[in-house]
């Protein structure tokens, strides 16, 4: 409770509510609580360190900068004016994103981006070159298998190697 106690009107009702014993803590002295308004929008952004902690592109740009400097990680029409099943199609991707990391744990070089195109799921990733050829082909067909059986739709999973990591710079 944020209260100025500059008129007559908040000191009476202070002393009311103090009185009833809900500004009284636990010990039984008074005590009222009151924080300072922080303004600034601190989420999803990446702290600006000693130079030494790379990032990807996608960790680069703040969250407002989607659709500007880079794009949606899920690409559907469930969020256009007349369509249902916005929150299915949120659960969904969470599942895929989690389904994916944990078949290709440590492999995931970037972030998962999913893509509808009417009945069709594609799921399109940069893996790292972490593990065999022959394992990532049957990780990709187990994978593509379990959830078209799951979503009973055909998935495709696009999948990029890469040797490394891509940097895109240092924070």
């Amino acid at each position: 409770m944020a209260a100025s106690l500059s008129n007559a009107g908040n000191v009476r009702l202070l002393s009311v509510l103090a009185r009833s014993g809900s500004l009284l803590g636990s010990s039984g002295s008074r005590s009222l609580h009151v924080t300072a308004v922080c303004c600034k929008n601190r989420a999803a952004r990446v702290r600006v360190g000693k130079g030494d902690n790379p990032v990807s592109y996608e960790h680069a740009h703040a969250p407002h900068y989607i659709a500007h400097r880079k794009g949606w990680l899920s690409q559907h029409t469930s969020n256009l004016k007349g369509q249902e099943g916005a929150a299915e199609r949120t659960i969904e991707d969470v599942f895929i994103r989690r389904f994916m990391f944990g078949t290709f744990h440590g492999c995931l070089a970037n972030e998962i981006v999913l893509k509808r195109r009417g009945n069709l799921i594609i799921v399109c990733a940069l893996m790292l070159q972490k593990l065999p050829p022959t394992k990532f082909y049957f990780l990709i067909g187990y994978s593509e298998s379990l959830l078209s059986h799951f979503y009973k739709c055909p998935v495709k999973i696009e999948i990029q190697t890469l040797a490394e990591k891509a940097v895109y710079k240092y924070l």
